[in-house]
C-alpha cells in the first residue's frame, strides 16, 4: 500500500492564502488536530492552516469538500509513505473506495484495529483505484491509499 497525504502544490496554495479569506483560516494553536501534510496530530503551539479540500479521487456527484488542517509552514511530510499513520488511526474510520473514473465503488466504517486489513481488502478489488480514509465522526478526509 502507498499512503498519500494532501499534495504539496495544494498545501503551498493553502499556506499562501492562510488568513486571506474565509476558506483559509490561520490557527496559532490547535493541539490534537489531524494534520494532512505529515499525517500526525498537531502538538501544542504549532501554527496551522484550516482550509477546504476536495480529494481528486471523487469526481462529479461523488466530489466532496471538507475542512482539513495542515502546518502553516512547510514541514518534512509523513514518516514513510507505506504504513498507515498510527497517530491518525486510533478512532473509527470511514473508508470510501473509488474507481479510476471517480465513482464510489464501496464504502464502509471500520474500527482502528481492522483499518489496515479493511483497506487492503478494498484494494484487492481490481475495480478500486484509491481508498479515501476519513474521520467517521466528522467525515473529513485524512489521507488516500493506493496499491504500491
Amino acid at each position: 500500500m502507498k499512503v498519500h497525504p494532501i499534495p504539496a502544490d495544494v498545501l503551498a496554495r493553502a499556506r499562501a492564502l492562510a488568513g486571506a479569506d474565509e476558506h483559509h483560516e490561520l490557527h496559532p494553536d490547535a493541539p490534537g488536530s489531524p494534520l494532512r501534510c505529515c499525517l500526525r496530530k498537531a502538538a501544542p503551539g504549532e501554527p496551522l492552516v484550516l482550509f477546504r479540500y476536495s480529494p481528486p479521487s471523487g469526481r462529479g456527484p461523488y466530489e466532496e469538500v471538507g475542512p482539513v488542517f495542515a502546518h502553516a509552514a512547510p514541514c518534512a511530510g509523513p514518516d514513510g509513505a507505506t504504513d498507515l499513520p498510527d497517530d491518525l488511526g486510533r478512532a473509527p474510520r470511514t473508508l470510501r473506495a473509488h474507481t479510476a473514473g471517480g465513482r464510489i465503488h464501496r464504502g464502509e466504517t471500520t474500527r482502528p484495529h481492522e483499518l489496515a486489513d479493511r483497506v487492503a481488502a478494498l484494494l484487492d478489488d481490481p475495480a478500486v483505484a484509491v481508498v479515501q480514509v476519513r474521520s467517521a465522526s466528522h467525515g473529513c478526509f485524512l489521507y488516500a491509499v493506493t496499491r504500491d
